[in-house]
């Protein structure tokens, strides 16, 4: 007997968890992402006739769309089950427009977790499609069109082809640079903190630090101990005082749990805890959110939606989670009450915070069925969960107040008196994020001896200590989505696909400790968009702009007028950078350095590899040089060192030179011979093997300087492809990954990793 109804989602994976659920009368289809989108060749947006997108069906959905169609015929209703958020709501109506907008019966349903019940009950109370949120994402969509596509030729002009700007990632680079210019331009001041170990008539020993002095706070921002003769002064003016304690506080202390997670604290922990970089950790939330192989159970759904900036729960869950607490850790860890969380100012409260769909699925039961990334991630999220039902952590903390002369000595101490959650998950701290604030301290869970104030104490002896204020470091990319979320730019859906596009385009790239670090084009770039486009720059600006996009999707806000609004000043910027904008291409900045070829002084300019030493008379002397700035800015030419490689085009000696994105190997024959081949470490994809499923895969060079990727534990596994891979299952069989290639022909192109398999498709940018 045919199926009466049709559900269309997203993914294919999210499609066999509810064929599971739905039963026979129900046929589930995925449409693999958005069936349409704007084109490719050309801007895509009618300006003059408000602002109207032409979205065409993509070239590799055109089947896709068909087979939806066939899907379509003599069902009695049609059911949109795409993603419950803006990206989701714009998927569903496409499809309504090309499949089902002549059926009778097309509804909207939102799924916040793919479990039985909640499946079930979205299909029994199904919505109609919400234009506001449909609008609100072609807002952005517009938006973000009109931005890179009139923004990109003008650098491509003025500075080399194939550039981009976009208009939060743009933003997302400035603050790489900045932060990195914060960097270079700090000025490292030294100053001494001052120790004291002492000894009471009970045991341990202890250590104090010098915290006043005559009568003024020692710290960076009050009173500087700024070198070593100040603190022997110090030491000296102490010899031979008596030290006593003159006041003991003991004071009880909690540290509440954390809420659950949203996205963006998600991804933050996940980097912190588990090195996870945000793309990755939204690849395995999606894969644990779409459903999992839990052996004789099928498919099923581990947590809920996985982009949400709202810690609401719902009670069932709470009263699950508080079950759960009662009997595993008893009573003394159970708050009275369900323990809620506000959520932050201008959160969207359509879902959840993320958490387990079901207690009965613990770590350790789901253990043998998930990978082992997917299952450090499921654990994180099953913690934090359970954690945020528990009662606070109590500490005992005590301070010793110890004055000597003109000084102030103070030793703080804790004990751990009730774990409370900590007993399931402790949040990592954040990085201190400027240096200049950080006080050297002694740690603070130390145990403090049982005295009491006037007791006598040995100093055995008084250390002087130098240090040296810090610059701040640089962006992790944990670090990156938190500023982005503080700053209102981006959405949870976007952090993850932000920092991946910088990353591609090479304006950021990665340093020895994987921070984020500007290249020389990712300042030039945002120099010169800073300069052009003052408002797509700055940071109030784009935040505003994510405001105005909630307000459409709110009903406040008229998208065609927020438009106009934008567009008025923006065209104004474009037409001046147009001619205005500095040509990079055709600059030329005098040095004194003389071409030993032919004596002329030979000028800075910006290449393919960034910027070089060029003689001006060129094409006539084609000497060039690679060259370092001085710390005071000053060019000087930088040695060429000749390897004991030979270059597989000409026969000469290769030599190390540096390019924008580091040390590379050119032919010494150059510009003759133009050979060069990179010297670059593994990049990491943060996607795991599929063929060994240990192992993650890497970017790699072969000798001859082709890029491939294999795994990381060759030779144990000799996994590697050409073709870069996309941690998407195939629509197809349901490989973990698929590999994307560019050609002529075709453009840019999917295909299942496995030969076997024969899906291929095309893919929009």
């Amino acid at each position: 007997m045919a199926a009466k109804n049709l559900v269309i989602v997203e993914s294919p994976a999210k499609a066999k968890t509810l064929e599971k659920y739905l039963g026979k009368d129900f046929q589930v289809k995925a449409s693999v992402g958005h069936i349409v989108d704007l084109p490719k060749s050309k801007l895509g947006v009618d300006i003059k006739k408000g602002f109207k997108p032409d979205f065409r069906v993509i070239q590799g959905r055109k089947k896709v769309v068909e087979e939806l169609r066939r899907a379509a015929k003599g069902k009695e209703k049609i059911y949109l089950a795409s993603d419950p958020d803006r990206e989701g709501e714009a998927i569903a109506w496409h499809i309504a427009d090309q499949i089902g907008k002549n059926h009778r019966s097309v509804h909207r349903v939102l799924i916040n977790e793919i479990t039985r019940k909640a499946v079930q009950e979205a299909i029994a109370h199904p919505q109609e499609l919400d234009q506001n949120k449909f609008e609100s994402q072609v807002a952005r969509r517009v938006l973000d069109r009109l931005v890179g596509y009139q923004i990109s030729p003008i650098l491509w002009k003025k500075v080399r082809r194939g550039l981009s700007a976009g208009r939060v990632q743009s933003v997302a680079v400035r603050l790489v640079c900045e932060r990195e210019k914060q960097i270079r331009d700090f000025i490292p001041q030294e100053y001494w903190s001052l120790i004291a170990d002492l000894e009471g008539r009970i045991l341990p020993a202890f250590k104090a630090r010098l915290v006043e002095w005559r009568g003024q706070k020692v710290d960076i921002k009050k009173l500087r101990i700024e070198n070593e003769q100040q603190v022997q002064e110090i030491m000296k003016s102490l010899e031979g005082a008596a030290w006593k304690i003159g006041a003991v506080e003991k004071k009880e202390r909690r540290r509440n749990p954390a809420p659950p997670f949203v996205t963006s604290k998600l991804q933050q922990e996940a980097a912190r805890k588990l090195g996870f970089q945000p793309k990755r950790t939204m690849q395995l939330a999606q894969q644990l959110y779409e459903g999992v192989e839990l052996g004789p159970e099928g498919s099923v759904g581990l947590i809920t939606y996985m982009r949400t900036d709202s810690t609401r729960i719902a009670a069932d869950a709470l009263d699950a989670a508080r079950q759960l607490v009662k009997a595993q850790y008893g009573d003394r860890y159970l708050p009275q009450e369900p323990v809620t969380y506000r959520s932050k100012r201008g959160a969207q409260d359509a879902h959840e915070a993320i958490r387990p769909t079901s207690m009965e699925y613990t770590p350790d039961k789901v253990r043998r069925y998930l990978r082992r990334d997917a299952h450090a991630l499921y654990s994180l999220i099953w913690s934090r969960f359970v954690a945020s039902q528990m009662l606070p952590a109590i500490f005992d903390q005590t301070t010793f107040e110890i004055p000597v002369g003109d000084a102030l000595f103070r030793a703080n101490g804790q004990q751990l008196k009730f774990d409370g959650f900590m007993r399931v998950y402790a949040e990592e701290r954040d990085e201190k994020i400027n240096g200049d604030d950080a006080e050297p301290e002694e740690k603070e869970d130390k145990m403090l001896p049982d005295l009491q104030a006037g007791d006598a104490l040995k100093l055995l002896s008084l250390e002087p200590r130098q240090h040296f204020t810090q610059p701040p470091p640089r962006f992790t990319q944990a670090a990156l989505i938190k500023e982005l979320e503080e700053n209102g730019i981006g959405r949870p859906s976007t952090y993850a696909s932000i920092i991946s596009n910088v990353l591609d385009r090479k304006y950021v790239v990665l340093d020895e400790k994987k921070s984020l670090m500007p290249t020389e084009l990712g300042f030039l770039v945002t120099d010169l968009l800073v300069d052009s486009f003052p408002d797509i720059l700055n940071v109030e600006f784009t935040a505003g702009m994510e405001n105005v996009l909630d307000k459409i999707e709110e009903g406040e806000e008229n998208w065609t007028k927020a438009m106009k609004r934008f567009y008025s000043s923006f065209s104004r910027d474009l037409k001046k950078a147009e001619s205005e904008m500095r040509d990079v291409k055709r600059q030329e900045v005098p040095t004194d350095i003389a071409c030993e070829k032919c004596g002329a002084l030979m000028v800075v300019k910006w290449g393919r590899n960034g910027e070089f030493l060029a003689c001006p008379r060129y094409p006539e002397c084609k000497n060039t040089k690679n060259f370092v700035r001085a710390s005071n800015g000053e060019v000087q030419v930088a040695e060429e060192e000749t390897v004991d490689e030979a270059c597989e085009l000409c026969g000469r000696p290769m030599q190390l030179k540096w390019g924008k994105y580091g040390r590379f190997l050119g032919c010494s024959g150059y510009p003759e011979c133009k050979n060069i081949r990179p010297l670059e470490r593994p990049v990491d994809l943060g996607i795991g093997c599929p063929q060994c499923g240990e192992g993650r895969l890497h970017e790699k060079k072969s000798r001859r300087g082709k890029i491939f990727y294999g795994c990381d534990r060759y030779p144990e596994c000799d996994f590697a492809t050409w073709d870069r891979p996309v941690a998407e299952a195939c629509p197809s069989c349901g490989a973990p990954i698929v590999l994307e290639k560019v050609t002529k022909r075709a453009g840019r192109v999917r295909h299942c990793y496995k030969k076997e398999c024969h899906y291929r498709a095309a893919v929009a940018d």
